[in-house]
Parts: C-alpha cells; sequence; structure tokens
C-alpha cells in the first residue's frame, strides 16, 4: 500500500518548492544504481525535514540511517553556522557516494559520517544533540530511542520516519518490522 496516492504526490510536488539540482541528481542516482532506492527520503520528506531544521537552526543534529545522503542534505540546510550533522550508516558501499555529495552541497565541514552499528556509535559520540532523525532498520528504533533520548538537549527534536509504515501498524496480521515500529510508537 502506498501512503499517499499518486494524484497527492503529484500535487505536493506541484505547490512546493523545486528539488535542487544536486538533490535531483542524487535522487536520480540513487534509483539507478542503489539497492532499494525507495529507502531514499525524496523530495516532498526532504522539504519536511529542511522545514524543521530551518524552524529551529539545530547546532547538533544527529541522523541514525545515511543511506545515499537525501535526508541529511536536507536537514544540513538549517544548521546553525557552526552546526555540526553526525549520520550514521552501516553500508560501507554507500559511504564514499554520500560523503561525495555531502562535498558538492559545501557540507564537507559540517557532516561527519560514521561508518559502523548504530548501537555502538551512538554512546561514543560525545555530544547533545538539537535535532535527531531515525530512519534506519526497523527492527532497532525502540534500542535507538534509549541510546538517544538522554542525548537530546531540552527543547529538542526527535524525528522518526516511517511510523505509520505505509498504513501497516494498523493491520491485524503484522511482519516483524511491522511489530517494531508498533511497539516503538507505543
Amino acid at each position: 500500500m502506498d501512503f499517499l496516492p499518486p494524484q497527492i504526490h503529484d500535487y505536493i510536488i506541484e505547490h512546493s518548492e523545486k528539488e535542487s539540482d544536486l538533490l535531483f541528481k542524487l535522487n536520480r542516482e540513487t534509483h539507478l544504481k542503489a539497492i532499494l532506492p525507495q529507502m531514499l527520503s525524496g523530495h516532498p520528506q526532504g522539504l519536511v525535514l529542511k522545514m524543521f531544521s530551518n524552524m529551529i537552526r539545530p547546532k547538533t543534529i544527529l541522523e541514525i540511517g545515511t543511506y545515499t545522503g537525501y535526508s541529511a542534505i536536507c536537514l544540513a540546510e538549517g544548521l546553525d553556522k557552526d552546526g555540526i550533522l553526525h549520520t550514521i550508516d552501516n553500508n560501507e558501499e554507500l559511504y564514499e557516494r554520500a560523503g561525495n555529495y555531502f562535498e558538492k552541497a559545501g557540507f564537507k565541514n559540517k557532516i561527519i559520517q560514521h561508518l559502523g552499528n548504530a548501537k555502538n556509535i551512538i554512546p561514543d559520540i560525545k555530544c547533545q544533540f538539537d535535532l535527531i532523525f531515525i530512519d534506519a532498520d526497523k527492527q532497532s528504533y525502540s534500542e535507538y530511542f534509549d541510546l538517544i533520548i538522554n542525548k537530546l538537549n531540552t527543547g529538542g527534536i526527535i524525528i522518526a520516519d516511517n511510523v505509520l509504515w505505509s498504513g501497516r501498524v494498523t493491520e491485524k496480521n503484522k511482519d516483524s518490522d511491522t511489530k517494531a515500529i508498533d511497539r516503538f510508537n507505543k
């Protein structure tokens, strides 16, 4: 089940800020070369992430789940002038691609990439965060929450992707990912 009917998606695109050339290129490259391109945040979600980031002007952001870097670039656009974004992913194949796009976007010195298991990396990051975005393996959402809650500054925001899991959280028979998201939501 798609979360948004195609006509609603098209309406959102038609009435929103145009996707930057760089993000368009990253979007296209992801769909042509990456496994599971549907994992890309994409333009509408990227605009929402950018809006949140611009509203709070965070000094520190943590992103759990880099993938190809689309959402990190969107979040970094709202960083405070001296802000830093830490992004974590365990996919070695996409690490360099994301880093190249961070550099092209002008965020080489603002985005710190971490390669490995987020459960091991999060405790070693020695800072508090104004904004945290969770978009990684669904089975671990609750564990991520437990690891990050004390790293969130007062007034900080946690954004978790896929919490409705395309409507599957309402279904009677849930697969393991859906059950994990449902537990996280509760």
